[in-house]
């Protein structure tokens, strides 16, 4: 009965302890281009993604209630797992995303712009356009998007294929433009999580313009 205020003090101590090794991620070095695609979610900047941070990242660039609910299950479900540092046990059924280890969710069917450390490829970013653009060297329309996603299917990866179609799937909904082409740079700028930063300033003054009025 005794010792157990100072087993709880311990417990905390050694919370907090791993707490810092977490949110390090964002210290002393420069983050890959995954990680700060993954920052942009992790709203309190302690390199943990909980599954109430992805709806709201979500919810900031401009996607539904429903999309937002449905995006942050899939998400922190499919990644939480295997992005679990080692060492490290997650707490039970809260499904947390780790910025510093992002990489280990990379998955399969996708375009390898991402190499498995998490940095950008540019000769594999620059083949996305000089395979399936076709209307437009800088741009991809709806059909090319879609022609896109079935060349890098692997078909014993389901799960990989479906990680790929809600990501691409999503970001052509939020991102193309009125003639429906999702440009280049759009695209480039969603392999550092900067478009979503540009997404949520833009709903931002939207959203301020519209009191104004």
């Amino acid at each position: 009965m005794g010792s157990r205020p100072a087993d709880a003090a311990g417990g905390q101590q050694q919370q907090q302890a791993e707490e810092p090794s977490m949110a390090d991620v964002y210290g002393g070095h420069e983050l890959t281009p995954l990680q700060k695609h993954a920052a942009f979610f992790d709203r309190n900047r302690d390199g943990i993604i909980y599954p109430s941070e992805t709806y709201r990242g979500l919810r900031a660039i401009g996607c539904g209630v429903v999309l937002s609910a449905a995006g942050t299950v899939f998400i922190n479900v499919f990644l939480s797992s295997k992005t679990v540092p080692a060492n490290v046990k997650p707490p039970a059924f809260k499904f947390p995303i780790y910025v510093k280890t992002i990489q280990q969710g990379k998955h399969g069917s996708d375009t390898d712009v991402y190499d498995t450390q998490g940095r950008f490829v540019p000769e594999k970013f620059e083949e996305i356009f000089k395979k399936h653009a076709h209307t437009r060297p800088d741009a991809l329309t709806d059909k090319e998007l879609g022609e896109m996603l079935k060349a890098n299917r692997d078909p014993k990866d389901f799960a990989g294929r479906v990680g790929a179609f809600v990501e691409w799937r999503l970001l052509y909904a939020l991102c193309k433009d009125k003639e429906g082409f999702l440009h280049k740079e759009t695209v480039k700028a969603v392999y550092d999580g900067s478009v979503f930063e540009k997404l949520e300033r833009e709903k931002k003054e939207a959203k301020e313009f519209a009191k104004k009025k």
